[in-house]
């Protein structure tokens, strides 16, 4: 596609032109508009008592009322290079609305008449017009069309096929990338997974010392597992992703400290990360933690503090499986002082 033609596609996905759609309003449609771009619609939610409970967008319904939440809540950052479709196919129109949409685009001439005309063969039969747009099979199936996630990611413009037809139970053509099937879903609610902040609780309380162990533990409460579910209620079929908490991982911002284990790593035992610090546990070793070898001075050191999530879905007649591990870290200021000595 030439440059010209994707800055006119830009342009249009900018201005959010509203189209009539198949499902609730869905975040940035991706069909041919005028000029043969692409156009967008609005995203619909209906929120329960915590605001997140449903939310359609592109065609898809997320459920969220088992996500994480909270203002230090954030996304997962996957371990590999890979990343959540860019954009993706689902059912977009009835025979009777994309006749709506698409005559008088036609009729405006904007888009040029070969185009026009080429269209035309697609979608009209002069011999039959009751089978035009496929109006013939009304109720027995739905014309499919792209959307794109709103972040306009690398390949948000990728999904160039044209309206297709597919039939109420049939699955989507093969060799069409990211049609909707239960596993593009659970990538789709993969992105959007939230997961609870990760400060930890650091234990003293107040101020690290110099050469002896700090402890770190995070509350079990707090780190359970998440899960995001995506939906076409109109084909029936869906996806839940899962995020578990398997790990934490802790960097203490200075070289001139040690790790409790020495990797960094402390792994989840009991629904918990770390064990809590007691009265008499000053001398021990803790399962979880961080030794500091220098004074901070006047300033801190920043701990970095990452959890990380596996990930794993199940989706409509029995399908599953893993997706690649998230992380998710904070960063936090740590005072270390050295001991000091009283003389008597």
């Amino acid at each position: 596609m030439s440059a010209v033609g994707k800055a006119v596609r830009v342009a249009a996905l900018s201005a959010l032109v509203s189209i009539p759609a198949l499902v609730a309003p869905a975040a940035f449609a991706g069909g041919r508009g005028e000029n043969g771009t692409r156009e967008g619609t609005q995203q619909q939610a209906e929120a329960g008592d915590d605001g997140t409970v449903s939310v359609t967008v592109g065609g898809v319904v997320f459920d969220r009322s088992k996500n994480g939440s909270g203002d230090s809540a954030g996304a997962l950052r996957a371990s590999t290079s890979w990343s959540p479709p860019p954009c993706w196919y689902a059912p977009k129109y009835s025979p009777e609305q994309l006749q709506e949409y698409l005559e008088p685009i036609w009729e405006a001439g904007s888009t040029g008449h070969e185009w026009d005309a080429a269209q035309r063969k697609k979608y009209l039969n002069p011999d039959e017009p009751e089978k035009d747009f496929n109006k013939d099979r009304t109720g027995e199936g739905y014309w499919w069309g792209s959307y794109v996630n709103d972040s306009f990611p690398p390949g948000w413009d990728s999904c160039d096929e044209d309206y297709f037809w597919v039939e109420q139970g049939d699955p989507p053509p093969a060799g069409i990338e990211n049609a909707v099937t239960p596993e593009v879903l659970a990538e789709l609610a993969y992105a959007e997974i939230r997961v609870p902040g990760t400060e930890v609780t650091l234990a003293p309380a107040e101020a690290a010392k110099v050469n002896l162990p700090t402890w770190a533990w995070l509350d079990g409460a707090e780190f359970k597992p998440v899960s995001v579910t995506a939906s076409v209620p109109v084909i029936g079929i869906e996806a839940t992703a899962t995020a578990v908490p398997v790990s934490l991982e802790i960097e203490p911002g200075t070289p001139d400290a040690r790790t409790f284990p020495a990797s960094g790593v402390c792994g989840i035992d009991g629904g918990r990360i770390g064990e809590p610090y007691a009265k008499g546990k000053a001398e021990r070793t803790p399962p979880c933690g961080v030794e500091y070898l220098r004074s901070s001075g006047e300033g801190t050191f920043p701990l970095q503090a990452t959890v990380t999530w596996e990930i794993e879905w199940t989706g409509t007649g029995g399908a599953g499986g893993d997706l690649p591990d998230g992380s998710f870290g904070a960063t936090q200021d740590v005072v270390v002082q050295e001991i000091q000595a009283v003389n008597r």
